[in-house]
């Protein structure tokens, strides 16, 4: 039986230092730790490393459950697996402990505060933003990712590949994407490794339904009106009713489908904070390739 750490900062100017202290002081054999956001699983390789890792009777050791997931649905699918696999859950800060009816029960509990945290959190940041509009002071979400430009067009330049810069410097590919297409169109004449050849313009046939997630929820305008706003923002759309076709700068199928899912996997973010559910399916045009 061992016991395996887990630590996660939110952002790369985070330090994880406290947490490894912490768990080196639980006697813990090994420790992953990463600079991802915990809002959802995926894309979180130290976290599917670690548990690829435990082994039946192994404890899984945290400061907080929050390290672990800010999600309350992820974070019962991950106890439920561990479960599954004989597998334990501690924390060092909190009373959590799943080998103990007790420290079960609290970790449920928590998980259910964790998750109206993060919720109230982005119900003010929609709320700030609804305030903005109506003073016509909206400009848009902020673009986190293009104060990096500087750095991805000097990666690209000395030869990293874009999914290299995007782990790198801890961003989306599609953000990546971006910025070498509004350098391209600053900058016609420039020329970046691989930009002539390799980049192209992908044409999705996106239709989306939103719905509210019960008959006393009535968010899904907002959470379509959000979803719209974000898309405008980062692609070329074209919006026909409740159909739109996006442009998206890729180099490989497999890179656009990385897109694809961020673009499902963001939308559905979104539709959450007003408590909605959407289905969406989108279409190559060209290659036809559907998801």
């Amino acid at each position: 039986m061992s016991l395996i750490g887990y630590a996660r900062v939110s952002t790369t100017d985070q330090d994880l230092s406290v947490q490894h202290a912490a768990l080196k002081s639980a006697r813990c054999k090994k420790v992953f730790s990463e600079k991802k956001s915990g809002n959802q699983q995926k894309g979180r390789t130290q976290l599917d490393a670690c548990l690829n890792y435990l082994r039946e009777g192994d404890t899984l050791i945290v400061t907080r459950i929050d390290r672990l997931s800010r999600s309350l649905r992820d974070l019962q699918n991950l106890a439920h697996d561990l479960k599954e696999n004989g597998i334990h859950l501690k924390a060092t800060e909190q009373p959590v402990d799943t080998s103990s009816a007790a420290g079960n029960a609290f970790f449920n509990m928590l998980g259910v505060f964790v998750e109206f945290e993060t919720t109230l959190r982005k119900e003010r940041q929609l709320e700030g933003i609804a305030k903005a509009k109506a003073e016509g002071k909206y400009k848009g979400r902020q673009p986190t990712a293009r104060i990096k430009s500087y750095q991805v067009i000097s990666l690209i330049k000395e030869g990293f590949t874009r999914q290299a810069v995007a782990e790198k410097l801890d961003i989306g590919i599609a953000s990546v994407y971006r910025i070498l297409k509004d350098h391209l169109e600053d900058s016609p004449t420039s020329v970046l490794p691989g930009s002539r050849s390799k980049i192209k313009i992908a044409k999705l046939d996106v239709s989306m339904r939103v719905e509210n997630n019960s008959k006393f929820v009535r968010g899904k305008n907002k959470a379509r009106e959000y979803i719209e706003d974000d898309w405008i923002n980062q692609y070329d759309m074209v919006k026909d009713d409740w159909d739109y076709i996006l442009k998206v700068p890729y180099s490989s199928m497999e890179e656009l489908e990385e897109l694809v899912y961020e673009i499902m996997s963001e939308a559905q973010s979104t539709a959450d904070i007003k408590n909605c559910f959407v289905e969406i399916s989108i279409e190559h045009i060209g290659s036809g390739k559907c998801w």
